[in-house]
């Protein structure tokens, strides 16, 4: 294997630390030639669909990328805005945010800095990027509170994969996962007051969370638990009993079983029963993205209203809110220890 050639470095020059905040990823444009791109990245990585890779080729390119790609264009310019996609402009203010507010408690010799999965700006791009500019430590952060094989787990191996053809491979620490973290759970229970406080409270909360294939918690996979688990931490701390609260799947593709109870289906049934008002929330997204304010806030209120429901209240995610950076904070602080990245900036 070959190895490519180190960037120059000057004698004496002092190695840095750095924090990565990786997201899943957006398409560049709300068009159809951008989202072909995306999705074909997206959906080619066999951590996302664990079929057969021959059969998974022709379904893919002959049937998903030529018709699909229009259809998730015209989602994606119903969310777009000035700002560009709703997920990237999120995902870069979270990243700036978090480094004043790791700044502001003395972590001053550290970069924080962001990229996607999939789409740009890549993360091996960034990799490089930040060797270049003498960073021998590097905590990468996944945007997912709850682990899985298909997102957290794929994140890593893009890691691994990189580095593979590296000579000189920087210090690197990896967050699991924080689905139980309190400063997470703490942001998530300060947004639901905040909207509560506004709104009044509803007939039932739901917590959405996006789905995966059921045959991944059969094999081992912990996110169904973990899901599970915040969820009950978080009802917990607002003071909900089990009849209050429903926890829910969303974004399912394809005929296979995904995770139960499915999102969509339960809204109808609740507005059927009679509940006249639902608040939705999706925990397992930390910056909202097509998933929330599309798939959630749109569809999902027309189909509680189709039904029958009164009133329909989307709970936005946590974005760049306060309680949500020092959350993040607290987690990226953690995992620093022991590096030197406390003082004044080199």
């Amino acid at each position: 294997m070959a190895f490519r050639q180190e960037p120059p470095r000057a004698d004496g020059m002092a190695s840095s630390s750095a924090v990565v905040l990786v997201n899943l990823g957006t398409p560049d444009a709300p068009d159809a030639p951008a989202l072909r791109r995306y999705l074909k990245q997206f959906l080619s990585d066999p951590r996302v669909v664990e079929i057969p890779r021959a059969l998974w080729w022709l379904i893919l390119n002959g049937i998903i990328l030529p018709f699909r790609s229009s259809q998730s264009a015209k989602k994606y310019a119903s969310i777009w805005s000035e700002q560009g996609s709703p997920l990237k402009f999120h995902t870069e203010r979270q990243a700036r945010a978090l480094g004043e507010e790791l700044a502001a408690r003395g972590h001053r010799q550290l970069q924080v800095t962001y990229a996607m999965r999939y789409g740009s700006p890549a993360l091996p791009d960034v990799l490089d990027r930040l060797k270049a500019e003498g960073c021998g430590r590097i905590l990468v952060l996944p945007a997912y509170p709850q682990y899985s094989g298909t997102t957290t787990a794929s994140i890593f191996d893009a890691v691994f994969a990189h580095y593979r053809k590296v000579r000189n491979i920087p210090e690197l620490r990896l967050v699991r996962d924080y689905h139980d973290s309190e400063g997470y759970i703490r942001a998530l229970r300060q947004s639901v007051l905040d909207h509560w406080a506004a709104n009044g409270r509803p007939d039932k909360l739901v917590m959405s969370f996006h789905g995966v294939p059921k045959r991944t918690m059969l094999l081992g996979d912990p996110y169904h638990d973990e899901c599970l688990g915040t969820a009950r931490l978080l009802a917990q701390a607002l003071g909900q009993a089990q009849d209050d609260y429903l926890v829910t799947f969303q974004s399912r593709f394809g005929k296979a079983e995904w995770l139960q109870p499915y999102t969509a289906p339960t809204l109808q049934e609740l507005a059927r029963q009679g509940l006249r008002r639902v608040d939705v929330m999706c925990p397992g997204f930390t910056s909202d993205c097509l998933e929330t304010l599309e798939e959630i806030a749109m569809e999902g209120k027309a189909e509680f209203l189709h039904a029958g429901g009164k009133e329909f209240h989307f709970i936005p995610c946590l974005n760049e809110s306060p309680a949500w950076i020092a959350g993040m904070a607290d987690i990226a602080a953690q995992h620093l220890a022991g590096w030197p990245t406390m003082g004044a900036p080199r």
